[in-house]
């Protein structure tokens, strides 16, 4: 067996044509990692370091030559972040006689997507607790999809079954579901999560989650998180593109960056952990989070995970998409209910319906008596809060039905619960808006038996509603617009 001393092992780096590092991985008596150095590098690997992390400070950067010098025998965090998933690939390799060859989005780190090939080298060693691996690298500026897709074929099955589920003819949130569950069996996890974010309003929302026999209610775990503990995430996410958690060490280590959120994961029993994050356009949207995986599985659930989640932060950024799109074409953006452009299209399609198949229902039209005095007094401002309050109090009473502004002041009402409810509501509107100088509506509806006729019923409630303000403004003839 060859004998790895250094002048050989800086042979073995100058044979390659790409930046080449000789690593020496120690392994601790617990048979964990331990060290990681620069043993030998190559003039190519010492050009590419030299660039990214020589000081840039005037009279500061030394000459390439001493750089040279100080790279070989120094500890690989010198320069670089700590980093978990590299150690162990390194460790895999040398260690454990693996080849590797892995795709890497380090765009935040360094600006570049980076293939990783590290192979075992074998040979005596005069250190029984080191050994040695070679560490090679090439950088793309965009991300490289023939070298993205480069994987083994389960890997490739899974993943195409993943995105033929994801362009199914299902809704969204069923397709995750079937995806989430996929996952967790692949992994051979005890759960597995999907989790959307809003950082605007600093919340979080448990999508999809699956547990092995259904032990537990994942949403109602995470609904005990406050969401500084999902915010933690992107700080430890900062210098890497996935969090796998496969030992105490790697706890141990996270437990520095985010000791509230490893508080949690002591707590509920988590021992190995993967986290995803959904990243488009240099935002997170949200995570995929999956605990008590097969760690025998690292490498493959890593490869796979990295490649699932670029289908899958694709679904989420094109789900958010057309929410978004669907809401400001339905909503008023100034009150939260529901637009005339989404009243028409509804009122086209009701109208539809019942004509065919007639069943009991209610219109009401509620109109805000004094708007243009409460403007003209108090300005627009206090007149855009007024129309806000009376919405609130609207969606309060009206939770079940649906609620549109059909005008300026104007509010409509289309509800299929039985009559004597909504006159119920009917009557609690009239009593939290009876103030004159504040919210005073007037209100106007009729209900429907058998007819279908939707239309009539919208003008039989608009002149109850006319009647109702003439009423309003005989007593209080001041308000009068």
């Amino acid at each position: 067996m060859e004998k790895l001393t250094y002048e050989y092992l800086k042979n073995v780096s100058n044979l390659s044509p790409i930046a080449c590092a000789i690593m020496s991985v120690k392994k601790e008596p617990d048979g964990s990692c331990g060290d990681i150095r620069f043993f030998a590098v190559n003039e190519v690997f010492v050009k590419d370091y030299y660039a990214m992390f020589a000081s840039d400070e005037v009279g500061d950067k030394p000459g390439m030559d001493d750089f040279a010098k100080t790279i070989e025998g120094q500890l690989y965090t010198a320069h670089l972040p700590k980093e978990p998933n590299f150690e162990n690939i390194l460790f895999k390799a040398a260690w454990e006689g693996e080849y590797i060859n892995t795709y890497v989005d380090t765009t935040k780190l360094y600006g570049f997507w980076t293939q990783d090939i590290i192979n075992p080298i074998n040979g005596e060693t005069d250190d029984p607790n080191i050994r040695y691996c070679s560490f090679m690298y090439t950088l793309n500026k965009e991300m490289d999809t023939g070298k993205f897709a480069t994987v083994s074929p389960d890997i490739a099955s899974f993943v195409i079954k993943t995105c033929l589920e994801l362009r199914n003819d299902n809704d969204f949130e069923p397709s995750m579901q079937k995806v989430t569950e996929d996952l967790r069996e692949f992994t051979d996890g005890y759960a597995c999560s999907i989790l959307t974010i809003d950082k605007d309003f600093r919340t979080f929302n448990v999508m999809t989650s699956d547990v092995r026999n259904n032990e537990l209610d994942i949403k109602e775990i995470f609904s005990k998180f406050p969401y500084e503990i999902i915010e933690s995430w992107e700080t430890v996410l900062a210098e890497t593109n996935i969090i796998i958690i496969k030992d105490e060490h790697d706890m141990a280590f996270i437990e520095t960056k985010a000791p509230e959120w490893v508080k949690t994961l002591r707590e509920n029993n988590v021992e190995t952990l993967v986290l995803v994050p959904f990243i488009h356009r240099r935002e997170i949207l949200g995570y995929l989070y999956i605990t008590n995986f097969d760690i025998s599985l690292i490498g493959r659930v890593k490869e796979t995970l990295e490649l699932v989640s670029f289908f899958l932060t694709a679904e989420v950024a094109n789900h958010f998409f057309l929410e978004r799109l669907e809401y400001l074409s339905n909503v008023d953006m100034l009150t939260g209910v529901y637009n005339r452009n989404c009243m028409n299209i509804n009122v086209d399609e009701l109208s539809l319906k019942l004509e065919f198949n007639p069943k009991p229902f209610t219109v009401a039209f509620c109109d805000l008596n004094g708007l243009k005095t409460i403007n003209d007094n108090g300005g627009h401002d206090k007149g855009d809060k007024l129309l806000v309050y009376a919405a609130d109090v609207l969606k309060e009473v009206f939770k079940d039905d649906k609620i549109f502004r059909a005008g300026g002041d104007e509010f409509t009402i289309i509800s299929f619960s039985p009559k004597f409810e909504f006159e119920e509501k009917i009557k609690l509107l009239r009593e939290k808006a009876c103030d004159p100088d504040w919210l005073y509506f007037a209100i106007g509806y009729y209900h429907d038996e058998d007819s279908g006729n939707l239309r009539l019923a919208m003008r039989y409630a608009d002149e109850a509603m006319y009647k109702d303000k003439d009423k309003f403004y005989e007593q209080y003839p001041d308000k009068r617009r």
